[in-house]
C-alpha cells in the first residue's frame, strides 16, 4: 500500500513537471509567433508612414522649385527682347523678384564679350532681408567672377535649365541659396545670356524638421554632390541598427532621407516582449509553487493582491481628486484675447504638494503658484487647504499683500506638523498690463520680454512659519507680447542620474524658443525629460506661463509734447489738446474735460516732481489704443504717486476741508482709469479715457 502511494506521488510529480514543461513550450512558441508577425506588421506600417511623410515633404519642396522655374520661364521672352536694349536688362531680374515671393534674387548675366561695349554685364536684383525692398546690384566684378560660377557654366550646357549646388552667395544675395538658371538665346539661336532665380534654403529646415514620425529619427536632405543641406534630429551611433527611407527631389538632384533607429520602430514591441517574458517567468514560478503549496500560498497571494489594489485605487482616487481641483481652462470673459495661458503639474508621487490656481474677476487675472514642504499625502492635504484659502480670500480681497497676509495667519495658527508653503501670487489687470504681486519665499518668476530676466521680488517668509508677518506688495507693467513664467523648484532642481540639476540657465535657454504658452510648456517638459533621462522624478514639477496680449500692438501715438517744470508753460497744453481733438474729431465738450484733467495732472507733476529751483522735463504722450485714448505723463523727478492720495471730501465746507486732493478727485471724475508706476527711474502716470 505504501509503495502504491509513493508511486502515485511520483506519477503526480512527473505529471506536474510535464504540465510545466508543456506550458513553458506553449508560452515560448506563442510569444515567438506573436513577436515575428508584430515586427513584420510594424515594418510595413513604418515603410508606408515614412513614404507618406517623405512624399509630402518632397511635394512641399517641389512647390517652391516649380514656382522658381516658372518665374524664369515666364520672363524668358522679355529677357530675349531686352538683349538689344542693354539699358533695360536690369528690369528683367527686378520683375522676376518683384512678382514672385519665393524668389529672393535674380540675375541676367551676359555671355562674356557678347556685347563688345561691355565684355561683362550682369545686373542682379535681390530682396532686402530686413525691409523687403528690391535692390539692384552688379555681379560683373572681379571678386564675384560670374562666368566661373556653377550656375552660369552649367546653364550654358543645359537648355532645359539647371539647379545649382547649394552655396552661400558672397557678393550677391549674401545668404545660403540654390539657383535655377536658364540660357537666353538671341534671334540667331546663339546663347547670349543666362537668366536665374535664387531661392533661399532657410525654409528647408522647417520642411525637413516637420518630418516627426519617431522620437529619435533623423531626417536629412542632401545635394547631388552628397553635401548635407539640412539635418533634423540626432544622427544614430555606428552600432545602432536603423531603417533608411529615401525619396529623390525631381530635377534638383537632391535626395530626401529619413533614418529611423530600430529601437524606435520596435520600442513598443520590445516593451511588450519584456513584459511577456516577465509574465512567463512569473507564471512558471507560480506553477511550481502551486504544485507544492497550492492552498496556503494562493490564499496569501490573494490577500496581498487585494490590499495592494485597494491602496493603489485609493491613491489614484486621491490623485484624481487633487488634479480636479486645479483649473484646466480659463473661463470666458470680456477681454479673452488678452491672454495666452498654459499650466501643468506633474506630481513626483501619486499625490503631491505643488499647487497652482487662477481665475478672472472684474477684468483682472488672479493667479498663484505654490510648493508645500514635503511630499505625499500630508503635502497634498496642505496643498488642498492652501488652494481653498486662496479662492476664499481672493473673492473679497484684491491686494496681493493683504491676501497673502491673511492666508499666512490661518496656516500659521493650524500648523501642527510645522509644514510651510512657498507661495507667489499676482493680480494682472488685463486692460492695462499692470500687475501687482506678492512673493512668500518662492522662486522669482521669469519675465520674457526682449530678453529673459528674473522678476524683482521681495523674498518675504513662506506661508505657515510666523503669524502677522508684514508681507510687501510690488508692482510692474507687462507690455504687449510679454510673458511671465512661474515654476516650482521641481523644475530647476530636477536631477539626472549623475545628480546634476537642470538649473536656471537651461530654463532660460528653453524660454527663448517659443512665446506660445502651450508650445513653451511642452518644450520645457521635453527638455527636462531629456535631461533627467531614466532617473526617478525627485520632486513635484509645476509650471505656469502667462502670455500677455492685452494691449494693442498697433497702438498709435497721436501727439507728443515736452514741457519744462515751469508753470508758465502750462498754457501749451491747450494747443496740444486742440490739435488732438482736431485729429480725432472729438466732441468739443469731451476735449474741454480732457484738457482740464490733463492740466490738473501736469500741474501736480510740475509742482512736486523736481526740487524747487531745478530744471526738469515733463513728457506727455497721447496714444490711441483701439477705442481708448491714453495720456502718459512721465518725469525723472523724485518718486511720487498722486493716486495714493485720498480724494478730497467735498461734503465738508471750505474752512473744514484739508488742503489738497481736489485735483486728483477731478481727474478721477473725468478719466476712466488712472495708473501710476515707477519704471527705469521715471514716474509714469497713465490717464485713460474710453471713447
Amino acid at each position: 500500500m505504501l509503495k502504491t502511494v509513493t508511486t502515485e506521488k511520483r506519477l503526480s510529480l512527473r505529471l506536474g513537471l510535464l504540465v510545466v514543461l508543456v506550458a513553458v513550450a506553449t508560452l515560448a512558441a506563442t510569444s515567438f509567433v506573436q513577436l515575428y508577425f508584430s515586427r513584420e506588421a510594424t515594418r510595413r506600417e513604418a515603410f508606408l508612414r515614412a513614404q507618406g511623410e517623405l512624399d509630402g515633404a518632397c511635394s512641399d519642396i517641389m512647390g517652391i522649385v516649380n514656382q522658381a522655374e516658372a518665374a524664369v520661364r515666364n520672363n524668358l521672352w522679355i529677357a530675349q527682347w531686352c538683349l538689344d536694349r542693354t539699358d533695360s536688362l536690369y528690369r528683367v531680374p527686378q520683375r522676376v523678384v518683384l512678382d514672385n515671393p519665393v524668389v529672393v534674387g535674380s540675375a541676367i548675366a551676359l555671355v562674356p564679350n557678347y556685347k563688345k561695349s561691355m565684355p561683362l554685364h550682369a545686373p542682379y536684383a535681390v530682396r532686402d532681408l530686413v525691409n523687403g525692398n528690391i535692390r539692384i546690384l552688379s555681379l560683373a566684378t572681379e571678386e564675384y567672377d560670374y562666368p566661373s560660377q556653377e550656375w552660369f557654366e552649367m546653364a550654358s550646357e543645359d537648355p532645359d535649365g539647371y539647379w545649382s549646388e547649394p552655396y552661400f552667395d558672397i557678393g550677391g544675395g549674401e545668404q545660403y541659396m540654390t539657383t535655377f538658371s536658364l540660357p537666353v538665346k538671341d534671334r540667331d539661336g546663339k546663347n547670349a545670356a543666362v537668366l536665374t532665380a535664387d531661392i533661399s534654403l532657410d525654409w528647408l529646415s522647417a520642411v525637413v524638421g516637420s518630418i516627426k514620425l519617431y522620437p529619435h529619427a533623423m531626417s536629412t536632405i542632401m545635394s547631388r554632390e552628397g553635401n548635407t543641406l539640412v539635418m533634423a534630429g540626432d544622427p544614430p551611433s555606428d552600432t545602432e541598427k536603423c531603417q533608411t527611407y529615401t525619396v529623390p527631389v525631381e530635377r534638383t538632384g537632391w535626395m530626401l532621407t529619413l533614418v529611423v533607429p530600430e529601437k524606435d520602430l520596435y520600442e513598443s514591441i520590445s516593451r511588450t516582449e519584456f513584459i511577456v517574458r516577465l509574465l512567463q517567468l512569473l507564471g512558471f514560478v507560480m506553477l511550481a509553487v502551486i504544485l507544492q503549496f497550492v492552498f496556503k500560498n494562493l490564499s496569501r497571494l490573494q490577500k496581498l493582491r487585494e490590499q495592494k489594489e485597494r491602496m493603489q485605487s485609493e491613491l489614484r482616487i486621491g490623485r484624481d481628486i487633487q488634479m480636479s481641483m486645479v483649473p484646466k481652462t480659463i473661463p470666458p470673459f470680456s477681454n479673452a484675447k488678452a491672454l495666452d495661458f498654459a499650466a501643468s503639474i506633474v506630481p513626483a508621487k501619486d499625490v503631491g504638494g505643488d499647487l497652482y490656481d487662477y481665475y478672472v474677476r472684474d477684468g483682472k487675472l488672479y493667479f498663484c503658484i505654490g510648493d508645500v514642504s514635503g511630499k505625499g499625502v500630508p503635502a497634498a492635504l496642505v496643498m488642498t487647504v492652501t488652494r481653498t484659502l486662496f479662492r476664499a480670500t481672493s473673492t473679497h480681497e484684491s491686494s496681493p499683500a493683504r491676501l497673502v497676509y491673511l492666508m499666512n495667519n490661518y496656516l500659521s495658527e493650524s500648523n501642527e506638523n510645522e509644514m510651510f508653503v512657498t507661495f507667489f501670487m499676482g493680480v494682472l489687470d488685463l486692460s492695462s498690463g499692470r500687475m501687482r504681486y506678492c512673493n512668500a519665499g518662492h522662486n522669482p518668476p521669469l519675465v520674457l520680454a526682449d530678453t529673459v530676466s528674473e522678476l524683482p521680488v521681495e523674498p518675504n517668509l513662506s506661508l505657515g512659519v510666523i503669524a502677522d508677518f508684514p508681507y510687501q506688495e510690488q508692482e510692474v507693467f507687462l507690455r504687449y507680447n510679454d510673458a511671465l513664467f512661474l515654476y516650482t523648484d521641481g523644475l530647476s532642481e530636477a536631477e539626472n542620474a549623475q545628480s546634476g540639476q537642470f538649473g536656471l540657465q537651461r530654463i532660460e535657454e528653453v524660454l527663448h524658443t517659443h512665446r506660445d504658452s502651450q508650445k513653451q510648456l511642452a518644450a520645457m517638459q521635453a527638455a527636462v525629460d531629456a535631461f533627467v533621462g531614466d532617473a526617478p522624478q525627485s520632486d513635484d514639477l509645476t509650471m505656469l506661463l502667462i502670455h500677455y496680449l492685452g494691449q494693442d500692438p498697433a497702438a498709435q501715438q497721436v501727439r507728443h509734447l515736452v514741457l519744462h517744470n515751469d508753470i508758465q508753460q502750462i498754457h501749451q497744453l491747450e494747443t496740444f489738446m486742440e490739435a488732438i481733438a482736431e485729429d480725432m474729431n472729438l466732441d468739443p465738450a469731451l476735449a474741454l474735460n480732457l484738457n482740464l484733467a490733463l492740466e490738473e495732472a501736469v500741474t501736480n507733476v510740475i509742482s512736486y516732481a523736481y526740487p524747487k529751483g531745478t530744471d526738469g522735463l515733463v513728457e506727455i504722450d497721447a496714444v490711441l489704443q483701439g477705442k481708448s485714448l491714453e495720456f502718459i505723463i512721465a518725469d525723472s523727478g523724485t518718486p511720487f504717486d498722486p493716486t495714493a492720495r485720498p480724494d478730497a471730501d467735498i461734503t465738508l465746507s471750505v474752512e473744514e476741508r484739508p488742503i489738497g486732493g481736489l485735483g486728483i478727485y477731478l481727474v478721477r471724475q473725468i478719466m476712466d482709469e488712472i495708473h501710476y508706476s515707477r519704471v527705469d527711474g521715471k514716474n509714469r502716470l497713465s490717464l485713460i479715457k474710453k471713447l
